[in-house]
């Protein structure tokens, strides 16, 4: 039952409201033409004719304007734990496309300073916010922030512990073939050479 009703859920988000719009990007050449661009991208109401929410309650107002009664109580039905699963694909790649989150935007930089930088990590932020917010639940920046932060990190550390480890060896010089070294004796240290007494120098104190 649970999964026809995902599925109700997916078809309600595919509607005329969540095409992708034809974004005009130039990608830069450097860092600092990047960083160019993205100074202006994040002062814009508007890009590629697409409205850019300035935070996270005018998302929750734009979510609601685009979506319909029905979508979202199918969308509210879906377990918090599998939300952001269920919907990343759908809503949240139209999220990251549609509100610049790569290229950069005012709402991507206003999630940038909240704490929250990978563009699929702000997505599932905002699908899991809107979610909490139908749901009645209040939604705390800093705490969904925190929580991104901390499950990028076990990520990393689980790949850390998954991936080859790189570690220094120390390996044994190869025996020639046929050397017999059962009976081969420590070898002696060497001692310094003696000093060299001038000739007619013997005997004088």
């Amino acid at each position: 039952m649970i999964y026809r009703s995902l599925a109700l859920v997916l078809f309600c988000f595919s509607g005329a409201s969540f095409h992708l719009a034809a974004q005009q990007y130039n990608p830069p050449n450097n860092e600092s033409e990047f960083e160019r661009q993205y100074q202006e991208r994040i002062k814009k109401d508007r890009i590629g004719g697409v409205y850019i929410p300035r935070n996270l309650d005018d998302v929750l107002v734009q979510l609601n304007k685009l979506t319909s009664e029905e979508a979202r109580q199918k969308f509210k039905a879906i377990p918090e734990e599998s939300v952001c699963k269920v919907m990343h694909n759908r809503l949240g790649q139209w999220m990251i496309a549609n509100w610049s989150f790569y290229e950069g935007s005012r709402l991507s930089n206003y999630l940038r300073s909240a704490g929250v930088t990978y563009p699929d990590d702000m997505a599932d932020f905002l699908i899991l916010a809107y979610h909490r917010h139908l749901n009645g639940h209040t939604v705390t920046i800093k705490e969904l922030a925190v929580y991104f932060r901390e499950k990028r990190k076990k990520e990393w550390e689980q790949r850390q512990q998954q991936g080859d480890v790189l570690k220094e060896e120390v390996r044994k010089r190869p025996r020639p073939e046929g050397a017999d070294t059962s009976s081969r004796k420590p070898a002696q240290p060497v001692s310094p050479p003696a000093k060299s007494i001038p000739k007619g120098a013997a005997g004088k104190q």
